[in-house]
């Protein structure tokens, strides 16, 4: 089910190499300052990384879901920051790849294949989080253009991003709420502001902002797919890649502080053995490794569905709802495995600690993915 076709095991092989050589060194320094991987981004830019979710004609190197998870897995291996960097993007390049306008493929998809324009999308509040139906940035027609007023909040990549697929209302008025929902392909200028950087717990080296839209205009065929009233619809299918990106950054986050605890348990001793043999801590080892493999396989599940053509909204939401939780009691552990040392920041191990609750409330939060997960079980086994 999970099988990669040559050219993708050396696309992830190329990742997992970038990775050793040049991310792991350089993450501790950049992520302690808080710093821009302007270097790394740019590696990234030339293996092709921000070009996975772009087909032909628009770019060269589309790959399947499981092998852009299992790229994301990599990323995030080595940190965690680089993983979100081009999350956002490529769920946008999803977006239009499936449901955009052929103008609207032609303007964007090739130069996001290059990360030559850099994308996110905008969809959280600041007075609401998960309940997306009653968001309040609004779009009304005017003069032949629309005029967006609202604010949007957590947006990772805003000051970097040429393109914003930002959910937005088009008609306040619609019955139900969800089908006055519209993507408006926003570029950046007049009216929109990114007015601050959101200090954060981990997650460091990558803004996450506030944006104030305030008169910004954009065209009429700046709706995603050109039909105003599906963005809803639409961003619900980006949401299925979406989770399983943010499960494959929990994959990694977890793998990471699994191999720098097995690789510690190994050489730290007490009591004249390696700490290993000490049953608590290889309990800790084996209970580890069994969620991580756990984790990794319901998030393979979920991109072969999507690879098939399978609604997967309730394995998605499954994949990151464990793998979420499962990365966080890895970096626990990895902590207690670790000891005091665990708690230093010369080691990376209090970095993953950091880096893990984000994935359990972000793109959407565990408790939301409960939700689909039971009104999608019902649905499939109605009594």
């Amino acid at each position: 089910m999970f099988e990669l076709s040559a050219e993708e095991r050396a696309i992830v092989e190329v990742v997992a190499d970038f990775v050793d050589r040049e991310v792991r060194p350089a993450a501790r320094k950049l992520e302690h300052a808080n710093a821009y991987p302007e270097r790394l981004i740019d590696r990234m830019k030339e293996l092709g990384v921000f070009g996975l979710a772009v087909p032909e004609p628009y770019g060269e190197t589309k790959v399947s879901k499981t092998c852009y998870a299992l790229v994301t897995e990599e990323l995030a291996r080595g940190w965690m920051t680089l993983a979100g960097a081009f999350g956002g993007h490529t769920v946008v390049s999803h977006l239009l790849a499936v449901f955009g306008t052929e103008g609207q493929k032609t303007r964007y998809l090739p130069r996001m294949a290059t990360g030559e324009l850099r994308a996110t999308m905008a969809l959280t509040e600041p007075s609401g989080g998960s309940d997306l139906q009653a968001m309040t940035t609004v779009a009304r027609r005017a003069g032949g253009r629309y005029v967006v007023s609202g604010a949007k909040m957590w947006i990772t990549n805003a000051r970097r991003s040429g393109l914003i697929a930002l959910l937005c209302k088009t008609d306040p008025e619609a019955a139900p709420r969800h089908r006055g929902m519209s993507i408006l392909l926003a570029e950046q200028g007049p009216g929109l502001t990114v007015s601050r950087d959101l200090p954060k717990l981990g997650y460091k080296g990558v803004e996450s902002c506030e944006l104030v839209f305030d008169g910004y205009e954009a065209p009429l065929d700046a709706v995603l797919g050109g039909e105003e009233g599906r963005g809803f619809a639409q961003m619900m299918r980006g949401l299925e890649v979406g989770r399983i990106q943010v499960a494959a950054r929990a994959l990694g986050v977890g793998r990471a502080a699994l191999e720098d605890s097995l690789r510690y348990a190994q050489e730290r001793e007490s009591f004249g053995k390696p700490i290993w043999e000490h049953q608590s801590v290889g309990n800790l080892l084996a209970d580890m490794a069994t969620e991580l493999r756990a984790a990794r396989l319901l998030t393979l599940d979920a991109a072969a569905r999507l690879d098939a053509g399978e609604r997967c909204d309730m394995e998605a939401g499954m994949a990151k709802l464990y793998a979420s939780e499962a990365a966080m009691r890895i970096a626990l552990n990895a902590v207690r495995i670790h000891g005091a040392a665990g708690y230093s920041t010369e080691f990376d191990v209090e970095r993953y600690f950091r880096d893990a609750p984000l994935m359990i409330v972000g793109e959407g939060t565990n408790e939301i993915q409960r939700n689909v997960i039971v009104k999608q079980l019902v649905g499939r086994h109605r009594a």
